[in-house]
């Protein structure tokens, strides 16, 4: 499951250049952010059960890794012998017909995972000892209160490092019901109390200032638990209500395709000439459909195909998204509530506004500076490289096009900046790009560089 020992899918050493033509069908790895979730639910859920995860990204490892430390009844992982069957899972939970699965202490290495760190933060809540989360370099600088100050509001003891990596949380059997207001949209965040509130004495409510993905919700009520999310009384808000004690069933899953691995397909479908892309079985939330929603305000020819209900895909709806090039793209204006359910998808959305008809902005995006990298400064470093006509804003970019030129991308070890030059060079956005670290996209794409092969983007 790594790059090693597969020549298809390692890295390019040479320049990425303007692709010819851009035809096919390609499916992506599974989704991470329901690939996380899944994981740490089954690892204390009450049963056994088969997890199918289709080439899990690096950070997904990190939370199989964590898990395993932890104490989680987690057997062999095993991959099929056809390239294309998903790695299979078997775990069985820790749960019994009483009570949540309880998970020992000790120390995990969350690698470059924040998603890992912060949902493992609400699960250590209730964990039987101390359990100190630390990362990598990148990760260790990523602010990290806004979890611990809930958790520490549940009763839970939970000490940073200056508000940042490592964190030492010791849990607690039953937790302290929470009513709590985020101050910045955030599913990592709502999924870590989520977690917590599995284990409080009576109903937490956390509200959202915003739209944001609600992976959590779906599986947990997936799997058993009562938890309700309805709009907020302004409207511009969602609250998500969950009753504790609850107890999980563990059920058999196979974790639908990543739409956040498809955006690259769908961005360069758009702004190539005579493309036609189909990206299969990939989630069709609506909470993580809002890039179709942009490319298509631009101008892109998109088709969406539900496929019928289908049972073990923790209640989320799949299908297939069709992209036909060829339109001339219009710029378009990203802000609050839209930009935080456009957060991953953003740099790459900024390479469809570089080839856009006008001028393109992005504000309220200031989330970005928070992730592997400073994606705000990354992205706009990026396009000025390629030759675009882009401003740097406090929280987001303003962009127009300018005049293609190759260039040298500095990644900073950032998957989504690599990926999105990537598709600025096969589109003709760059004369040419040669990546410093073409191998970073592992972190949520493992097979990028194959698909990019099977598409003709590399020779």
């Amino acid at each position: 499951m790594t790059l090693q020992g597969h020549p298809s899918i390692s890295p390019p050493r040479d320049e990425l250049r303007p692709a010819q033509q851009l035809r096919g069908e390609v499916t992506p790895p599974s989704d991470k952010s329901i690939a996380h979730r899944a994981l740490m639910a089954t690892a204390i859920a009450h049963g056994q059960a088969h997890l199918g995860i289709r080439w899990p990204g690096l950070d997904v490892m990190a939370t199989l890794d964590a898990l395993r430390v932890l104490g989680a009844d987690i057997g062999d992982a095993v991959a099929g012998e056809d390239p294309e069957e998903p790695l299979r899972v078997h775990m069985r939970g820790l749960g019994s017909a009483h009570e949540l699965g309880r998970l020992g202490g000790g120390e995990v290495d969350c690698r470059n995972s924040g998603t890992t760190m912060r949902l493992l933060s609400g699960l250590a809540a209730a964990a039987c000892g101390p359990v100190r989360l630390t990362g990598d370099d990148s990760l260790s600088r990523r602010p990290m209160e806004r979890v611990a100050q809930p958790l520490r509001r549940m009763g839970v003891e939970v000490t940073t490092s200056e508000g940042r990596p490592p964190l030492l949380i010791t849990g607690r059997r039953s937790l302290t019901p929470l009513d709590h207001q985020l101050d910045i949209a955030s599913a990592q965040v709502l999924g870590a109390i989520s977690f917590a509130a599995l284990y409080a004495d009576g109903p937490s409510t956390i509200e959202v200032p915003g739209p944001t993905r609600d992976h959590t919700e779906r599986l947990l009520s997936w799997l058993g638990a009562a938890i309700e999310r309805r709009e907020g009384a302004e409207r511009a808000s969602t609250v998500t209500t969950i009753q504790g004690p609850a107890v999980l069933r563990a059920r058999d899953l196979t974790v639908p395709g990543d739409p956040s691995s498809a955006t690259p397909w769908l961005v360069a479908a758009a702004l190539h000439p005579g493309a036609s892309l189909t990206v299969r079985r990939v989630m069709l939330n609506p909470s993580r459909l809002a890039v179709v929603d942009v490319l298509r305000q631009m101008g892109a020819a998109i088709d969406v195909q539900a496929a019928p209900d289908l049972d073990g895909a923790a209640g989320e709806p799949i299908g297939d998204i069709t992209v036909t090039g060829g339109a001339e793209l219009s710029a378009v204006d990203i802000r609050p509530p839209a930009t935080a359910s456009l957060i991953d998808e953003l740099p790459l959305l900024a390479i469809a506004m570089a080839g856009a008809r006008g001028t393109s902005q992005v504000t309220g995006a200031g989330e970005l500076r928070n992730k592997e990298s400073d994606r705000v400064a990354a992205t706009t470093q990026l396009l000025d490289g390629i030759g675009a006509s882009v401003q740097e804003l406090p929280t987001g970019w303003r962009i127009s096009r300018g005049r293609p030129r190759a260039a040298v991308i500095a990644t900073q070890g950032d998957h989504r900046i690599a990926i999105a030059a990537a598709v600025a060079a096969w589109t003709g956005l760059a004369t040419g790009v040669t990546l410093d670290d073409a191998a970073c996209v592992a972190v949520s794409y493992p097979t990028f560089w194959r698909d990019a092969r099977g598409l003709a983007c590399l020779a």
